[in-house]
């Protein structure tokens, strides 16, 4: 009886495992941005030339699902190359010590319809710390291109420069401290 409880648990096991899907960002039709607050009265843009991102769910309203994100910092790009310059060095960025900032997704918990706050761990400047994003899952279709399943996501968020040692000589009223975080994401099932 104990090897056929066994067995019955590992088909289960097996069976939910195959259930879950990988979905892979669509480089071409996303964007990773952020804009900070300079001088109190203007805020700047910026935004990651390369990234990549996957999400991995068994249920179809993504309820379940597991975020994975990461941006090449030295793909900084705010529309200024000295400002730009200034950010991959060792104050902002430090490009050549942290080549990558990573979130990791370790909760997902529902905040409305097709809405999500999902809590995960962002590593930033060598620094790591949990951070909630509001996640709005903007459905699923067929790509009219690739006749496969495409799904849209957008994924808002603030996080504190202070909390990551970014910047840390930039106080107020120079550079907020807030950063406001924009992702807009479609992504491919595998």
């Amino acid at each position: 009886m104990k090897k056929i409880f066994t067995l019955i648990t590992v088909a289960f096991l097996a069976t939910a495992a195959s259930a879950q899907s990988t979905w892979t960002v669509d480089k071409a039709h996303s964007q990773v941005k952020f804009s900070i607050t300079h001088l109190a009265v203007s805020d700047v843009d910026g935004k990651f030339k390369d990234f990549d991102a996957t999400i991995v769910a068994a249920k179809p309203d993504f309820s379940d699902a597991k975020y994975t994100f990461s941006a090449k910092t030295a793909t900084v790009d705010t529309d200024n190359e000295r400002r730009d310059g200034h950010l991959k060095g060792a104050e902002f960025f430090d490009v050549e010590k942290f080549p990558t900032l990573n979130f990791v997704s370790t909760s997902v918990k529902p905040n409305g319809t097709n809405k999500y706050k999902v809590t995960g761990n962002l590593t930033l400047h060598g620094v790591t710390k949990p951070v909630t994003l509001d996640v709005v899952y903007r459905g699923t279709i067929t790509n009219p291109m690739t006749k496969g399943p495409d799904a849209g996501f957008k994924i808002t968020g603030t996080i504190k420069r202070s909390d990551f040692g970014f910047g840390s000589k930039y106080g107020s009223p120079m550079l907020s401290d807030e950063v406001e975080l924009v992702a807009n994401g479609e992504f491919m099932k595998q």
